[in-house]
């Protein structure tokens, strides 16, 4: 699966659009990473354990929008965009979404 944040894709041609696709998940904060993560506040530096769950989150949200992909047949996804909300205190949706296209080298 060829994925793109442009509208096109250098010596790949759009044959046809096949429409949007999209994938998310939802994640909730964890006691243990949230204590983890207090102290890290104390003394400054990346929270390593929110990096890695929002990390975790995007990978899943962009392998489900790529099974979405494929249902519909798609050879690529266009114009991909990744966009986080918070859902209630302490979970956030993150949502993978773009263009399935069915595409040809030329």
């Amino acid at each position: 699966m060829i994925l793109a944040t442009t509208e096109a894709v250098a010596g790949i041609r759009t044959v046809k659009v096949l429409g949007l696709v999209r994938g998310s998940t939802v994640r909730a904060r964890h006691l243990g990473r949230d204590f983890l993560a207090g102290l890290r506040t104390l003394v400054g530096g990346e929270v390593t354990e929110y990096t890695r769950l929002l990390a975790e989150a995007r990978e899943e949200a962009v392998r489900r929008m790529e099974e979405s992909a494929e249902e519909l047949g798609a050879a690529a996804i266009v114009s991909m965009r990744l966009m986080t909300s918070m859902v209630i205190g302490g979970a956030a949706e993150i949502l993978a979404y773009g263009t399935a296209v069915l595409v040809e080298e030329f």
